[in-house]
């Protein structure tokens, strides 16, 4: 009996044997880590530099990120109108600003409110300034005036229809003028009005009364050889 206890201790032995060397092998760079995931703790303690203070009910933070206590008055940088910091956060002033006047040229924004600092006086016509109520002739038939609402108007003469047929345009003045008096066109010879002309030895012609732009009227006389027949 002793034997065959002796003889049966044997594979007992070797199977521990065997046990230990398996347990041997197993690493703990054999666990995977992802099967058993982090406590809520330990995932946000690995991001803490990555949460920024909250200053919600301390204080209020402008755009370059200077911090103002509760009760401060700050300018933020996107308004010029001040603020005040709450633990709300900040509440600024919204005035009810004046409006602009519509011809203003210059406006300044250093303040809550917008200001104007100059206001255009003046008419701008064809690449000129005037004054307003100033009155000007930028060309002889035109007669213009600068309007208090920086507009310019004008006044174009019209000319009436000259008396002759070879009007003349003096420098500085608007409309024509005939320097021989009234005329018109007997054929192509201009004869004065008033008159009967002989325009040839058969032909005596005269102008129109008042419309000396139509040719005028002429009387044919009986010629022989050159001379008038009486």
């Amino acid at each position: 009996m002793q034997k065959l206890r002796r003889g049966m201790a044997c594979p007992i032995h070797e199977a521990c044997i065997l046990l230990l060397l398996i347990l041997g092998l197993v690493t703990p760079a054999a666990i995977n880590h992802e099967d058993y995931p982090a406590d809520e703790g330990d995932q946000t303690s690995s991001n803490d530099n990555l949460i920024f203070d909250d200053y919600r009910g301390k204080g209020c933070v402008d755009d370059s990120g200077f911090v103002y206590k509760l009760g401060e008055r700050f300018f933020p940088g996107h308004s010029n109108c001040p603020c005040v910091c709450t633990e709300d956060g900040p509440v600024c002033d919204q005035p009810e600003c004046p409006k602009i006047h519509p011809k203003c040229t210059k406006v300044e924004h250093n303040g809550c409110c917008p200001e104007c600092k100059e206001v255009k006086n003046f008419c701008e016509y064809h690449g000129k300034n005037y004054k307003i109520l100033e009155e000007f002739k930028p060309s002889p038939c035109e007669w213009c005036r600068c309007e208090p609402s920086n507009e310019v108007h004008c006044v174009v003469a019209d000319c009436a229809v000259p008396e002759c047929v070879n009007p003349v345009y003096e420098p500085e003045q608007c409309c024509p003028v005939c320097k021989n008096g009234p005329n018109c066109f007997a054929g192509t010879t201009i004869i004065p009005a008033g008159i009967e002309v002989k325009v040839d030895e058969c032909n005596i012609c005269h102008c129109h009364n008042g419309d000396w732009w139509k040719p005028a009227q002429c009387s044919k006389r009986e010629c022989h050889d050159g001379s008038d027949s009486k």
